[in-house]
């Protein structure tokens, strides 16, 4: 329990931030399981879009400092690998 009014308020913003975090990272961990499930049925047009899309949600789940800028990264580059190594065709414009 919280002693002071500075840790009380403390405490608030802590619960706060990681309701805001934990919405955010769900949202990454979903956008990239459906990249992966759309990249293993080798759908091109799917994938693409479950791709950007992952990438995207990484990115910003990343610069809201929800999760750090290294994880991201590494993910980012491994479902790139993924999908590079699977469907090649998917990452070309």
């Amino acid at each position: 329990m919280a002693n002071t009014r500075q840790s009380t308020k403390r405490a608030k913003q802590a619960k706060k931030r990681n309701l805001q975090n934990q919405t955010i990272r769900s949202a990454a961990r979903s956008s990239l399981t459906l990249a992966l499930n759309a990249i293993k049925t080798k759908d091109v047009e799917k994938a693409k879009a479950a791709y950007q899309a992952a990438v995207k949600t990484l990115s910003k789940a990343a610069s809201k400092g929800a999760i750090p800028k290294t994880r991201a990264a590494r993910k980012v580059s491994r479902l790139t690998l993924l999908t590079k190594k699977i469907l090649p065709a998917t990452l070309q414009k």
